[in-house]
């Protein structure tokens, strides 16, 4: 009988047919460009030399393949260094800008050494791009495959979580910087890090020169297949694949998810006033949406917007896509301003563009987590409606209505009670689901969690721009000082505001997404747009964790009991209909005198029940009913405890009106309500309670 060998471990890496291909022998290189009438590829010897070492010119009769230029040149490998440089017509109107001295980055190279050289003969002369073979030893590897409804996600900038020298990192603001603090990351208990931008984008102006407003998040991108060279120690060509791998694979390790921003709306090739350094030196035309053939259309804000549903421009973001996810193991993509892919390509919004279907439904990109930010910069707002069930959105909505609500704007208790119950108004009708919405407060964009309640104005006079960037619609306050007081009664309600934004985020259906640095109280000292601030006002403050050593266990609390608790993170919206082998709903709200909630009445306080999921959901039977008191009014108020579920076996989880350690009970053995089952909370605090596991 013939006995069935075991098989090698395969590992599955994923090759574009476009860009440079390593063989035994040598390299393929290939690019398309319908309109170009000749190309040449531009060979390097070191990343300081001016000028290519070797030019070899594409034979147009042999080395064009329809409107693909290929061609295969023995003897290099991986670590050449290259550009492509194009000829072709010179006719803006016609969206032609080919430029015959001009040297090009490839748009499929995987990876960029160098920056931009002095000019002083007019030529720019870009990174160049390195020729990289993906060989690296994944140990076995794998996605991690958690349910989107089971993350906690963390926002966070590679370079600025490390960069400071309090982080005390042996290699700080780099890759591996990142991974000397993953015990932090595990610590804390997020399960996924939502990367900034990490594809390529300019470190210097295109002439060498320093930039007086430096890119720092990264908004800006130059070559979406290469990680990006600024955030790698060593500064060999080409050290940044290995060096982002492994992070990769230590993240994982870890059982952290990595999620990259990726920004497929725009490229730093700017309007037609911008540089000619990628796309519109090979096809300008099929690569941008154009005005008039000569000007830039800039849905974007940045001055041009991808044309990403042209067949063209989408097979590229399709092959980036795969290859991030099985080059690099990435478990999934935010999609900055995703409402452009919503774009045909004279720039008007369409139903079912096949762009949004086509990456929900790709198959190599079934196990990602696919996000889409709902909006784009020319008024397209998509939030609940941004393609089918397999995408989920950062909820706009939820922001703005959690903020609005502990503020204390009137009006605002019926958006709170529905972003609380994972927005079922934007998701339901289309058959989503709770984990559809991304829930946050705080993002990269706007002000931290500290300064949104110590800042009731921006303060962005050191971007250089009079002040005039950035958000002017905060929903933020200051409590009485503008900034940093000594007052103690400021500090306190800014401490409470705190935590109960935190508590809020954390018990909400959905799932939610904490900014880096929110743990623990970092402050941008009132800057809400802090693109420009690679320095000490962006970066993570690793002295804050001893200092605010209270919020950080507040939030490690928590995430802890996020992570444990199926009953705050249901696969499906509440209804208010009877718990499955229960005689109680899935929720109910309640007025402070415990009556049901009048919602016609401007109230700023409540109470909600949520039950524990049916043992359906929940077969381990460890939920636990939950019970919040909310007052975001400026007054002590009394609150009546219902009797309702498991009411009379309520423990106090949070009370965020106390002093540490009494803010929280991580154990859950907090003391029970009192006799008359009353409870007082001050002004701006929230209490939870919880009650004995559903198995008891």
């Amino acid at each position: 009988m013939l006995m069935r060998q075991p098989c090698p471990p395969l590992q599955f890496s994923y090759h574009a047919p476009f860009g440079a291909t390593v063989h035994d022998t040598g390299v393929q290189f290939s690019v398309f460009s319908r309109s170009a009438t000749a190309m040449r590829l531009m060979l390097y010897n070191s990343v300081n030399d001016r000028e290519p070492a070797e030019v070899i010119d594409f034979d147009r009769d042999k080395d064009r393949w329809g409107d693909v230029w290929s061609m295969f040149v023995p003897g290099i490998g991986a670590g050449q260094l290259y550009h492509f440089q194009a000829s072709g017509p010179w006719a803006p109107e016609q969206g032609h800008r080919f430029d015959s001295n001009s040297r090009l980055i490839d748009p499929y190279c995987d990876a960029l050494a160098g920056t931009f050289q002095k000019s002083e003969d007019g030529v720019i002369r870009p990174p160049r791009c390195v020729v990289i073979d993906h060989e690296f030893d994944w140990e076995g590897d794998r996605h991690i495959r958690r349910p989107l409804s089971e993350s906690v996600i963390y926002e966070m900038h590679v370079r600025g979580f490390t960069k400071s020298r309090s982080s005390d990192a042996s290699a700080p603001g780099s890759y591996l910087g990142v991974i000397e603090k993953i015990p932090y990351l595990k610590s804390l208990g997020v399960t996924a890090v939502e990367l900034m931008p990490v594809h390529e984008f300019p470190i210097r102006g295109i002439h060498g020169e320093k930039l007086r407003r430096p890119n720092y998040w990264g908004y800006d991108p130059m070559a979406f297949f290469a990680p990006h060279r600024g955030y790698a120690h060593s500064q060999a060509p080409g050290a940044q694949v290995d060096e982002f791998k492994t992070m990769v694979k230590a993240l994982h390790a870890a059982g952290i998810e990595v999620i990259l921003d990726v920004v497929f709306n725009h490229t730093c090739e700017g309007n037609e006033n911008g540089p000619t350094l990628s796309f519109k030196g090979l096809e300008n035309q099929v690569y941008y949406i154009l005005s008039e053939g000569r000007h830039y259309s800039n849905y974007s804000g940045c001055g041009n917007t991808i044309n990403g549903n042209h067949p063209v421009v989408r097979e590229m973001i399709f092959h980036c896509l795969r290859s991030w996810v099985h080059n690099y193991h990435i478990d999934g993509f935010r999609f900055d301003l995703a409402s452009i892919l919503s774009r045909d390509r004279s720039g008007n919004l369409v139903p079912n563009p096949p762009m949004v279907e086509l990456i929900a439904e790709d198959p190599l990109l079934a196990d990602t987590k696919i996000i889409a930010e709902a909006w784009d910069a020319a008024g397209a707002y998509q939030v609940g409606s941004f393609g089918t069930s397999r995408w989920a959105e950062w909820n706009g909505r939820y922001r703005d209505d959690v903020r609005a609500f502990w503020r204390g704007d009137g009006g605002t208790l019926g958006a709170l009670a529905t972003r609380l119950a994972g927005s079922s108004d934007l998701y339901h009708h289309s058959g989503r689901l709770p984990a559809s919405s991304i829930n946050f407060i705080t993002s990269h964009d706007g002000f931290t969690l500290n300064d949104l309640v110590s800042y009731k104005d921006k303060h962005n006079l050191a971007n250089g721009e009079d002040n005039r960037d950035g958000d002017n619609h905060n929903i933020s306050d200051n409590y009485g000082v503008e900034g940093p007081t000594r007052k103690k009664v400021i500090n306190d309600v800014r401490t409470r505001q705190i935590k109960n934004m935190i508590t809020t985020l954390m018990l909400s259906q959905g799932v939610p997404m904490l900014v880096s640095g929110d743990e623990i109280r970092r402050t941008q000292r009132g800057n809400n747009n802090a693109y420009c601030q690679d320095n000490e006002t962006s970066w993570f403050d690793w002295k804050l964790v001893e200092k605010n050593t209270d919020m950080f266990r507040f939030t490690q609390s928590l995430i802890a009991f996020r992570r444990q608790q199926p009953t705050v993170r249901r696969t499906s919206f509440l209804t208010g209909q009877q718990v499955e082998g229960r005689l109680v709903p899935d929720v109910s709200w309640y007025a402070p005198d415990g009556t049901p909630l009048n919602w016609s009445q401007h109230e700023l306080a409540m109470m909600v029940y949520i039950a524990a999921p049916s043992k359906l959901d929940d077969p381990e039977g460890l939920g636990r009913d939950v019970l919040m008191l909310f007052n975001s009014t400026g007054a002590t108020r009394d609150f009546a405890m219902p009797q309702i579920g498991r009411g009379m076996n309520w423990t106090k989880f949070i009370d965020t009106a106390a002093e540490t350690p009494l803010d929280i009970y991580p154990l859950l053995n907090g003391p029970k309500p009192s006799a008359n089952r009353h409870a007082q909370l001050l002004p701006h605090s929230l209490l939870v309670f919880v009650s004995e596991p559903s198995a008891v």
